[in-house]
């Protein structure tokens, strides 16, 4: 009867492990190629050679870009120098991006920038830059003030707390508040590829103000880019791993009041509104296994996908441009402004793409 046991339980666990390697295929999007989309007039932008993982786009033009990030199991061109913000003026049709100073008082040598939003105070106009810091073992929400005369960043605030362990992204709804995805429940490198692999549906969203921190959304897999509607009544949050962008009603509270799910099929980013359409766009992963196995002669690909019309009953679903990594490798935003694509990647290049 031991006998018979023991092999029961070793033929469940063969089944289970094979149900998970399957899953994860599918999840991960390993055997995908990449059918390339072009679109005319892309220019690689000048001085961005170590990423730019994360954009903002500010109504006058100027885009805030995190660059130089550094994350497990992930290539990186410049392992030993500090992440930075730079500044790109889409005004300016030099496309030549400058790092933003960052003030006394702050620790840049170990700055690790990844996701990024704007505020603007509607009272005096000060535009807020919240940035999540990905350092080892916490993640920390650094809260800047930008200045634009001087074209520089002074640092006002870093938020640690238990219920933002390991962030991805946030969207900025105050001078201190913002809502943030959590990518992994655990914080230890090993156990966040045990939940990649198992493919756990143990993240969500968190709400964060000074005297208000709870969990307002959970479900997702594997929690990325965040951002909020141009009317500020819906949050979009994507899930990497789940294909998805989830979409939220934003209650009076804070709450979320979860609206629905639609799939892109790919590995969705980070995200952005357009700020005159309200369409979403995000820079997608077109194969995981590539992204976490480089190589310089099979490199990852990247993927621009836009979605009209999420809130009806047919969203449409288009990708925009595609790239087996001959350009660009690693896609992980895409911003519009003025009919002006800039396409952000995790540690490559940034592409500049005029649209018809």
């Amino acid at each position: 009867m031991g006998a018979l046991l023991k092999i029961t339980f070793l033929g469940g666990l063969l089944i289970l492990l094979g149900e998970r390697i399957l899953n994860f295929s599918h999840r991960s999007l390993i055997f995908n190629e990449v059918v390339p989309v072009e679109l005319p007039g892309c220019q690689l932008v000048k001085g961005m050679e170590v990423g730019s993982e994360d954009i903002d786009v500010l109504p006058n033009g100027l885009a805030f870009i995190s660059t130089g990030l550094k994350f497990p199991n992930v290539k990186s061109f410049a392992p030993d120098k500090p992440g930075e913000i730079v500044l790109l003026d889409l005004e300016d049709g030099n496309l030549s991006p400058s790092p933003l100073r960052i003030r006394e008082g702050f620790n840049v040598s170990s700055f690790n920038p990844r996701g990024l939003s704007t505020y603007i105070d509607e009272k005096d106009g000060t535009v807020y830059l919240f940035v999540e810091n990905h350092l080892h073992s916490q993640s920390i929400i650094e809260i800047f003030k930008f200045q634009e005369e001087e074209r520089s960043l002074l640092h006002l605030k870093s938020v640690k707390h238990e219920l933002l362990p390991s962030v991805n992204d946030i969207v900025a709804v105050g001078p201190e508040s913002f809502y943030a995805t959590i990518d992994f429940y655990f914080s230890n490198d090993h156990m966040k590829m045990v939940e990649l692999y198992f493919g756990f549906p143990w993240t969500g969203v968190v709400y964060y103000s000074p005297g208000d921190v709870r969990q307002v959304a959970t479900g997702l897999n594997n929690g990325n880019g965040i951002t909020i509607s141009n009317d500020k009544k819906y949050i979009y949050a994507a899930d990497f791993t789940g294909h998805t962008i989830n979409v939220f009603k934003k209650n009076e509270d804070w709450s979320l009041t979860p609206v629905k799910v639609v799939d892109v099929n790919s590995l969705v980013d980070n995200l952005s509104v357009d700020p005159v359409t309200g369409d979403i766009w995000t820079g997608a992963h077109p194969n995981l296994y590539k992204v976490l196995n480089y190589n310089p002669d099979n490199p990852p690909g990247s993927e621009v996908i836009r979605v009209q019309n999420i809130h009806s009953d047919n969203p449409i679903i288009t990708r925009v441009y595609a790239n087996n990594g001959s350009v660009i490798q690693g896609s992980s935003c895409a911003s519009v402004y003025k009919g002006q694509l800039l396409v952000g990647t995790v540690f490559h290049r940034a592409l500049h793409c005029p649209l018809k």
